[in-house]
């Protein structure tokens, strides 16, 4: 059996700092970690819609094109992803769903023959105005207690972040 006679040097949290380098997730905690917190509560508005969602045959990403279309209808296909939060090849399964449920329909893009563009239909518009009272009621539930500024102040500093991260222009 061969001596360990070299212990290898363990790096202090002063040793990241003098180097410039963030504090290990340890020393922060997940509770003062943004990403995390946000994937908590998504996660936990996501499955409290998913019964009413799964009561309508929907899923997450088939009700979040809907959202995106109840506000930007005849989106493009590509933006509708960026907007929807969802995967191309998942929005796109989702988008084919959505028309084949009469739920929404798909038109090619008048100024650009390669690009499609996706619009709500009647029924489209009303399976979204039977989820939107649970997804506000969800959104209220979050906000329960924070004050009207503090909501600002949250949305203003989410912005930032947003545009901080973001690859799109939009």
């Amino acid at each position: 059996m061969r001596e360990m006679t070299d212990t290898p040097e363990v790096e202090t949290p002063a040793d990241r700092a003098e180097a410039g380098r963030p504090p290990w997730l340890g020393e922060v905690g997940l509770n003062g970690f943004a990403p995390y917190l946000m994937n908590r509560i998504m996660g936990r508005y996501n499955a409290d819609l998913r019964r009413e969602m799964a009561e309508m045959g929907l899923s997450t990403a088939k009700m979040r094109a809907l959202a995106v279309l109840s506000v930007m209808d005849g989106i493009q296909m590509s933006k509708l992803g960026v907007y929807a939060v969802v995967e191309q090849s998942t929005l796109s399964r989702a988008a084919e769903s959505l028309c084949a449920e009469g739920l929404a329909r798909r038109e090619t893009d008048p100024d650009d023959q390669r690009a499609s563009r996706i619009y709500l239909t009647r029924a489209g518009r009303a399976a979204f105005d039977r989820m939107w009272p649970h997804m506000a009621a969800s959104h209220d539930r979050m906000f329960e207690g924070i004050d009207e500024a503090e909501q600002r102040a949250f949305l203003g500093t989410l912005h930032k972040m947003l545009a901080n991260i973001r690859r799109h222009d939009f």
